[in-house]
């Protein structure tokens, strides 16, 4: 009796957390910020940063390593500056000889200089993080201009790793970029696509002259409608890539979704070696490769482990769903469903999790075992012995008097009357988002508290110096409507995290948001609740010192969702509305209170929108629902603002009108004032704060640059109901450049009203 051999299956991923186990890159990239270490000490510590992952990568039992998936800041600000593509304000000669000076000219790509703005900064399509979006024009052609690939490969390979190089594919690159200013009225991006081509195919052939056997160019824009009908674009990419001799084999991978039966049989037929596919993210994957009748001798990359979310796979369930891949592909390569860039390293440095919790869970490290389980599993036929229900359900997880509350309550919870109040007489009213310098002094109380070494007494002393301070400082500065500056609070989704039942919060959950921006996503585990209220005693103790109005400052049910690991045993609407309940309470506190103006930040409203248009109106029912029903039940006096940021907004203006808030503010110094543009031809008629001071640069904007922005907006929207704020909170930022954007800001306020 004969039997028949089992396939070779291998496993990988498709990235892993650049940061560090202890935010190394942070701390490594700040500090040269400052001018406290020089280049070389940042590049030592990323360079043992790659070497960890690689060794953690090979413990945990990867077949096949990746590399090139470390950045600076961002992955698609690499791929422009490793083809050249920079604009001509950060060009600097000595930039192309000084391996020093090429990295300052990378970093205010990132974060603008005196005399220079940043490229614009939006998110990676669903996720929290954040990418600097390129701006190309005709007149800069792509070359390779740069060598990070091949130079870290071969850092690798002298280490004893023979790893596959990760770069960002060329159709995601261009769609994902933006013609620049410059650029001729109506010419696309994809125009360069022939020259780009060329400019990869240096790259690959460098690669393979280094001794890479394999390359990985990730095509993520294929889960959206703008790469579903790029389909002869991305048949001229991969025909033209794929028909080179001189080249390591190409992986294309695609993730964040299905791609869809067509763009899957452009990427079958064209002379690529693997394609890898997410079968997390939906359930489409495994119909759209039957509909093509499977890869065939294509080696297909099956994203079987959550790469964005924190719960362990089931097993058998990822077993059965590679049961069915392999009869739909001659060769297997089992992965994550992306890069586990998305979630914290490693779960082993959780202590204070609750057992029955922390069992449910997985962090990158976690995960990554998984992948390589899941491999010996199909190729060697080993019996596993891990849980298979990893999903939160059951009875600790479910608080009845919470569904019973949502289950009583009418159309009317979710309406405000339509005659209200003016938020203000002014035009152009100034305030800004909430936030504000987060001192050393500040974070060193927090911690001690925490700790207990600071009793409540001498916190509570702290806070309430800091609020005077910040209270007296905006009086001081002329600002209109104040904010407290949230000296209390450590994030603005883990702070309310910490006070609400069904949330739990880790203690090293660090996650990369954007350049050294690092955050803790809290988990949402279960039924969502307020015990008590959260931030009344700060806001009525701030508006005690002024007698101008201070805003009460809450963070929105869709954003705590985006920003935290969810649970999946329900639809994510259905959590959504338990969130508002919370809120909603908390709200009627603050106006109970005396508070006029109350902010509920959506600044993920844009961030969760499905990459597919077939499903984001479901997404905006039930997203829109739970704003409204978190603010609805004010009275018409009361004004209510909301805040988003970093987001193309152009796409659901419907969605921000439907909202129903009186004020809201948003993103628009980077973005050039587009979404006011935007709202100005639809004849927008609530409150607009467009940002007009880039929190996320150190530079400082001149009196007259916001002046400009202002008038451009008065041009598109009536002053009556124009706001001016900056673009987001200000805790990343130091008083001293925070104090001077926000004076500018008043002065040019100043000099534009006048001329009403």
């Amino acid at each position: 009796m004969t039997t028949t051999p089992r396939p070779a299956v291998r496993s990988t991923v498709h990235g892993y957390p650049r940061i560090g186990p202890d935010r190394e890159l942070k701390r490594a990239e700040e500090s040269y910020w400052k001018g406290a270490t020089s280049a070389a000490d940042l590049e030592k510590v990323a360079a043992d940063l790659r070497l960890d992952t690689y060794a953690r990568l090979r413990a945990a039992g990867i077949d096949d390593i990746p590399s090139n998936t470390f950045s600076y800041y961002d992955q698609v600000l690499d791929t422009a500056v490793l083809f050249g593509l920079v604009p001509a304000r950060f060009e600097d000669p000595a930039a192309a000889a000084d391996a020093d000076e090429r990295l300052r000219r990378y970093f205010a790509l990132a974060r603008g200089v005196q005399g220079a703005p940043p490229l614009e900064m939006t998110k990676w399509f669903d996720t929290n993080y954040h990418y600097l979006v390129p701006e190309l024009s005709p007149d800069v052609l792509p070359r390779a201009a740069g060598d990070k690939p091949v130079a870290e490969f071969r850092e690798a390979l002298d280490a004893g790793y023979r790893t596959r190089p990760v770069l960002v594919g060329p159709l995601t690159f261009l769609l994902l970029s933006k013609a620049a200013d410059d650029a001729p009225e109506g010419w696309s991006p994809l125009a360069l696509l022939d020259d780009l081509l060329d400019a990869y195919a240096s790259v690959l052939a460098d690669l393979r002259a280094a001794g890479a056997e394999q390359v990985q160019l990730d095509e993520p824009v294929l889960a959206t409608d703008e790469g579903r009908a790029a389909l002869g674009h991305l048949e001229r990419a991969y025909g033209v890539l794929g028909g080179l001799t001189d080249r390591p084999e190409i992986w294309v991978s695609t993730y964040f979704g299905s791609i869809g039966a067509d763009a899957l049989r452009v990427l079958k037929e064209s002379p690529v070696e693997a394609v890898g596919l997410d079968f997390v993210t939906d359930d489409e994957g495994i119909a759209d490769l039957t509909a093509v009748s499977g890869l065939g001798g294509t080696r297909l990359v099956a994203g079987v482990v959550e790469g964005r979310n924190v719960w362990r796979t089931d097993v058998p369930a990822a077993v059965a769903t590679l049961g069915t891949l392999l009869g739909l592909a001659d060769e297997l390569t089992v992965s994550t469903s992306c890069s586990l860039l998305h979630v914290p390293i490693d779960l082993d440095a959780e202590t204070s999790l609750a057992p029955e919790l922390r069992a449910a869970l997985a962090f990158a490290e976690q995960k990554t075992r998984e992948v390589a389980l899941l491999g010996r599993v199909l190729s060697e036929g080993l019996q596993d012995g891990h849980d298979a229900d990893a999903a939160p359900a059951g009875p600790a997880f479910v608080d009845a008097r919470v569904r019973a509350r949502l289950q009583a309550l009418g159309a009317d919870a979710y309406e405000r009357p339509q005659e209200r109040g003016a938020p203000t007489d002014l035009a152009l009213t100034t305030t800004t988002i909430g936030s504000f310098p987060q001192t050393g002094e500040l974070r060193r109380a927090r911690a001690a508290h925490r700790r207990g070494e600071l009793d409540e007494a001498g916190y509570t002393a702290i806070l309430r110096a800091e609020i005077d301070r910040v209270i007296a400082l905006q009086e001081d500065i002329g600002l209109d409507v104040l904010v407290h500056g949230e000296p209390e609070r450590n994030d603005m989704v883990q702070y309310f995290a910490e006070q609400l039942q069904g949330y739990a919060t880790t203690e090293n959950g660090w996650v990369q948001s954007y350049g050294s921006r690092c955050v803790r996503p809290p988990i949402l585990f279960g039924d969502v609740s307020r015990p008590e209220p959260m931030t009344v005693e700060w806001i009525t103790y701030a508006q005690s010192r002024t007698e101008k109005p201070v805003k009460g400052m809450l963070t929105g049910p869709v954003t705590m969702l985006a920003w935290s690991f969810v649970r999946t045993d329900q639809p994510l609407g259905d959590t959504a509305r338990q969130v508002a309940l919370a809120l909603r309470d908390e709200v009627a506190d603050l106006e109970r209170a005396g508070i006029r103006h109350i902010q509920v930040d959506e600044a993920a409203l844009r961030e969760l929108l499905p990459l597919r248009r077939e499903k984001r109106q479901e997404y905006l029912d039930w997203a829109v629902g739970s704003f409204r029903l978190a603010t609805s039940g004010v009275s018409p006096s009361t004004t209510i603002h909301t805040h988003m940021c970093y987001s193309e907004f152009g796409l659901i203006v419907d969605g921000i009108e439907a909202l129903d808030a009186d004020v809201t503010s948003v993103e628009a110094a980077r973005s050039r004032m587009e979404l006011v543009a935007d709202l100005g031809r639809r004849g927008y008629k609530r409150g607009i704060g467009p940002g007009v001071y880039d929190i996320h640069s150190p530079r400082v904007p001149s009196v007259e640059e916001i002046e400009a922005s202002l008038r451009l907006a008065v041009s598109h929207i009536d002053a009556g109901g124009l706001w001016v704020n900056p673009d987001c909170g200000l805790k990343t930022r130091g008083y001293a450049e925070a104090e001077q954007a926000l004076r500018n800001m008043v002065e040019a306020a100043r000099r534009v009203r006048a001329d009403l």
